[in-house]
């Protein structure tokens, strides 16, 4: 399956959430920025609020796409076997750089976080390849005690849905390849970076609704 952009795949997983409509306790998590935009489409669909969990990937020295660590504000790093290979001082100095740029973003986007705690928590991201981010996502929101987490992704690796299903109530996908195709912009026709700008303006549109 190709996806138009993140806005359809977002309206296309909208439509799979739907059984969480009657939920009244829920909240929406989206990864910026690309998540952003397909977590906007599921809050509005089922009409509760929006979120972000500011995680960030370290990617490896030769090949920084490919994660093998990621973080969150206030939970330590996920990372993958690959980094007892690499230089630990090369990898912490990564590391306070990532929690540096979650600081910048949380000032730029002037996030007031809604507690997870006994609710239901959709995380949403644009798709899953290592699975390293959303991992370190699903630690963050388990640490407030939610009622149950919910991923919803349109398109994810066989080995990393194998993986996160075991730490989730529900995995929602759309694709499930039996091959992946190396990167999640594979599986998009229009896979055009996400501004901070349209970050912020999408968080707005939820603060501030007409």
């Amino acid at each position: 399956m190709l996806f138009k952009n993140r806005t359809e795949a977002g309206q296309m997983l909208a439509k799979k959430l739907e059984k969480y409509k009657s939920d009244e306790n829920i909240v929406v998590y989206g990864l910026p920025r690309g998540g952003v935009v397909l977590a906007a489409e599921i809050a509005s669909h089922l009409k509760c609020p929006l979120d972000l969990i500011l995680s960030r990937k370290i990617g490896h020295p030769h090949n920084p796409e490919y994660a093998i660590c990621a973080i969150c504000e206030n939970s330590p790093p996920i990372c993958s076997n690959e980094v007892q290979h690499l230089d630990q001082n090369w990898l912490e100095s990564e590391i306070s750089h990532q929690r540096e740029e979650i600081r910048r973003r949380k000032a730029l986007y002037n996030i007031d976080h809604i507690s997870p705690g006994g609710k239901t928590a959709i995380i949403v991201d644009d798709g899953i390849a290592t699975g390293l981010t959303i991992e370190a996502a699903i630690h963050e929101v388990a640490s407030y005690g939610p009622k149950s987490i919910v991923i919803a992704v349109p398109v994810t690796a066989n080995n990393a849905f194998t993986r996160l299903s075991k730490l989730v109530d529900d995995f929602v996908c759309l694709e499930l390849p039996a091959y992946f195709m190396g990167a999640v912009d594979s599986y998009y026709e229009n896979f055009a970076q996400i501004s901070d700008s349209e970050v912020v303006s999408i968080i707005k549109s939820f603060k501030n609704p007409l």
